[in-house]
């Protein structure tokens, strides 16, 4: 983690100001509480637990809400959009070495809306990390929406899957 990177988290994007090691006596009670701890014993415990290390201070700030929010409950595309995605999902596709997934895998998550990813990995005959790297792909793309547990398709992407899908029965 380096000053001036980010991170993209739950309650959106954390810009990283300062990181600094830091000796444990230079911990205090407010330290603590500011880092979620209620006292600066249970800090302390935390960081036992972890073994012998540095200490590392991390300061963070608020930098924005995570733009994939925005990016995907924008279902309204224009064609020229919708075949930017879809190059970017044939790109994908060829890029895979299980072969084409991407559409598979949208379909799939539109038909089993908060199905664990280890089921709906299973159902493509495949192991969960990696099926769950690729939905972070298209995640990443805005098609996508993490829950607990699993996932569902944003309205981006739900727009998307009825392009491409009139796209095939035009061609087929």
């Amino acid at each position: 983690m380096l000053p001036g990177s980010r991170l993209r988290t739950a309650v959106g994007v954390l810009a990283v100001v300062g990181v600094e090691v830091v000796e444990r006596p230079a911990l205090d009670e407010e330290e603590a509480r500011r880092a979620g701890f209620d006292s600066r014993d249970d800090l302390l415990a935390m960081l036992d637990k972890r073994g012998r290390g540095e200490i590392h201070r991390v300061e963070l700030r608020y930098a924005g809400a995570d733009p994939r929010v925005e990016l995907r409950n924008r279902a309204d595309l224009s064609e020229a959009e919708v075949d930017d995605i879809a190059r970017r999902l044939e790109r994908l596709d060829r890029g895979s070495r299980h072969g084409a997934w991407t559409k598979a895998t949208l379909e799939l998550i539109a038909t089993r809306p908060e199905v664990r990813a280890e089921e709906l990995a299973a159902d493509m005959g495949r192991e969960k990390l990696p099926f769950k790297r690729d939905v972070r792909k298209l995640k990443e793309l805005g098609l996508t929406e993490s829950l607990s547990p699993g996932y569902r398709l944003s309205p981006r992407g739900e727009a998307v899957l009825k392009a491409l899908a009139r796209e095939s029965r035009s061609r087929g």
